[in-house]
């Protein structure tokens, strides 16, 4: 009976990693991503001159640059070097696949349930489909995912291997996407608020206090000879006493089964905050210095995250696979018994707080919380369908099965269908021609582009120097080292909210590359044509030099 198990819970689980790579693949883009464009510049950069803590890329002299994503960015140029393209979009399909099948896994081993595991982490990876891009940030979802897997297990049972987990998971954000850095210790602090909160209950519930308080007053009165209220004292003492052992014996009951949280004090907490301060460290072993440790800070006090789309509040009545995921939350935890630990709740309620904050934190919402959720999902099997669950295990398995691999292989054909149609450039969104056209006739040593945000990526990738590009952080005052903020600058500029001409007068600009369908395009063609000359024109961009008599 028990090699049955295993054989069956082995084939599931065959069948559902088969699945999830299928999913996962379905999933991945073929086309680019903006940012891919300048990580294969700057890992080619720095495997040719090292790191010099500047920008290169730019026309802007001496932009301090702090490469925050080096390791990455040198992995994805030799990826490129070596195989191209098509390169780097087999290791983003290789990276989803993994970032699904770990996100099962850790469900599987924390949950201890297949069937809810394989469906989540279905779900997990729809949520996350428009962030599956080659980028830093998809190799670090897999490194939080398994994060948490680490303090679970480590606080459950202490073992050394998953210390070392948690130890080298910071070292390698550190160096591969350091702007995630503290996002890492903040996993941390559930576990350690409900620890302290824990420790807490106990003082106010038992009364400790007010037993010190009546020890103090009896050794005050045997020292003043006062034996009357020193009687008086003891007998109200011993009094408490049998009063607190009440409680406590209140308190364990309510522990073993409270009616929605669940305060656990698990011992192993202590040393999982020596272990969190050990990691604080582990973001000097960088070339980078204390860049780990400041690049938030400067990052908040810049507007750039102001004026960058995923980092804007989220809208929950524009985002229904977010508000549907919200409200199987909120019923499971209102109209069902379900049980919910502290840490979980802390846990759920700190990442749906920065998810709403910032649009794209719904990454860690979905990934952390689906263990989560696995949980509700187990104790409602238990508590309401137990014994038919039983009765139906054996009727439903194989029909349960085929439903799962039919829907799932259906939902990726459906998702990935067109995709081997798409290009690796979406000449739409990339001055692909225009390009061609400013290296094969306009002087680059003697030209300064003013060029628009999304696409300036691309024009670092074919070696063109940019006005700026989607690394918002490098063109803020508060990294570039510079007096003038580039970035408001251009932000200004593009909504017309300042005149273009004063922009282009203030840097020197010479010519011009901007969408065809663009504000300042418009505004050129039918009030500025003699200040302006066209050089280049296709569907998409157009080119103009400057006329700076």
């Amino acid at each position: 009976m028990e090699k049955k198990k295993i054989s069956t819970s082995l084939k599931f689980t065959i069948l559902a990693l088969v699945l999830i790579a299928i999913f996962c693949f379905a999933l991945t883009p073929k086309t680019l991503q903006n940012d891919t464009f300048y990580t294969i510049k700057i890992g080619e950069h720095i495997s040719k001159n090292g790191i010099n803590m500047k920008d290169p890329f730019s026309w802007h002299e001496d932009l301090a640059y702090t490469y925050p994503h080096w390791s990455y960015d040198v992995i994805t140029y030799f990826i490129y070097n070596t195989f191209g393209m098509t390169g780097i979009y087999v290791t983003t399909c290789i990276l989803s696949i993994i970032l699904g099948i770990s996100v099962y896994f850790v469900n599987t081993k924390l949950a201890k349930n297949q069937i809810f595991s394989f469906i989540i982490t279905i779900g997990v990876m729809y949520l996350l489909k428009s962030y599956i891009a080659a980028r830093a940030q998809l190799f670090t979802f897999i490194l939080f995912v398994w994060t948490i897997y680490f303090i679970e297990k480590f606080l459950d049972t202490k073992k050394r291997r998953y210390v070392i987990g948690l130890i080298i998971i910071p070292f390698i954000i550190a160096n591969f996407h350091l702007a995630v850095f503290p996002f890492y210790f903040v996993l941390y602090l559930p576990y350690i608020a409900e620890y302290f909160i824990a420790i807490l209950a106990e003082l106010l519930i038992y009364k400790k206090i007010n037993i010190l308080i009546l020890k103090l007053k009896i050794k005050i009165a045997n020292k003043n000879g006062k034996k009357d209220e020193v009687n008086k004292l003891k007998d109200k003492l011993e009094k408490l006493d049998e009063k607190v052992d009440k409680i406590k014996v209140k308190r364990s009951k309510e522990l073993q089964n409270p009616y929605k949280i669940k305060i656990v004090k698990r011992d192993n907490v202590k040393w999982l905050i020596l272990i969190m301060i050990i990691c604080l460290f582990t973001g000097l072993l960088t070339p980078l210095g204390t860049t780990p440790y400041t690049y938030l800070i400067k990052t908040m006090q810049g507007n750039t995250t102001q004026n960058i789309n995923e980092h804007l509040p989220m809208t929950l009545a524009k985002d229904n696979n977010i508000m549907c995921t919200l409200i199987i939350f909120l019923a499971l935890l209102i109209f069902t018994k379900v049980k919910i630990r502290l840490s979980d709740l802390f846990m759920l309620g700190g990442l749906c707080y920065l998810m709403l904050a910032t649009k794209r934190q719904v990454t860690m919402f979905a990934l952390i919380c689906s263990v989560i959720l696995n949980g509700f999902l187990m104790q409602v099997s238990e508590i309401y369908f137990k014994n038919d669950i039983k009765k139906l295990k054996k009727v439903t398995r194989i029909i349960g099965i085929v439903m799962i691999s039919i829907f799932t292989i259906y939902l990726s054909y459906d998702i990935g269908k067109n995709k081997f149609d798409d290009s690796y450039i979406d000449e739409s969104q990339y001055p692909v021609k225009a390009c061609d056209y400013i290296i094969e006739n306009i002087d680059l040593g003697n030209s300064r582009f003013y060029n628009e945000y999304n696409y300036g990526s691309y024009m670092i990738f074919r070696g063109i120097p940019v006005f700026i590009d989607s690394r918002a952080d490098l063109y803020a005052p508060e990294f570039s080292g510079k007096k003038d903020d580039i970035f408001t600058d251009f932000i200004e500029t593009s909504n017309i909210s300042k005149f273009y001409g004063d922009t282009f007068e203030k840097y020197q600009i010479t010519h011009v590359i901007t969408y065809k369908n663009s504000k300042m395009n418009m505004i050129i063609k039918k009030t500025e044509g003699d200040k302006y000359k066209e050089l280049y024109s296709d569907d998409h961009f157009i080119i103009y030099e400057r006329n700076n008599k």
